[in-house]
């Protein structure tokens, strides 16, 4: 298995962060199958294409909330890097307060 689990959706609360506070949070290395994923598709078109990050972060974003990694953004990259044989990736990993 790839991933530890895939969703379809946040089950965190909203966080408003913006793509500037993102850039702020250093990147750090995490294992793939730590990840749990919050879409349950992807277009292939963006899997393959050579400049995907091109108009994003060149990071995946990670949300840390109960005690899971929530891969909000860069599910694309994250597989590429499984299609590559690489079991982790560099990510900015956003850590929310656990639910009461």
């Amino acid at each position: 298995m790839i991933f530890k689990a895939v969703r379809d959706g946040r089950p965190y609360p909203e966080h408003g962060f913006t793509l500037k506070q993102w850039a702020e949070i250093p990147p750090r290395p995490l294992r793939l199958d730590q990840l749990i994923t919050t879409k349950r598709e992807l277009a292939l078109d963006k899997l393959l294409a050579e400049d995907s990050t091109f108009y994003g972060d060149l990071f995946p974003h990670v949300v840390q909330w109960n005690n899971g990694l929530y891969l909000e953004d860069g599910l694309h990259r994250a597989l590429r890097a499984a299609l590559q044989q690489r079991n982790q990736i560099h990510a900015r990993v956003l850590v929310l307060p656990a639910a009461p």
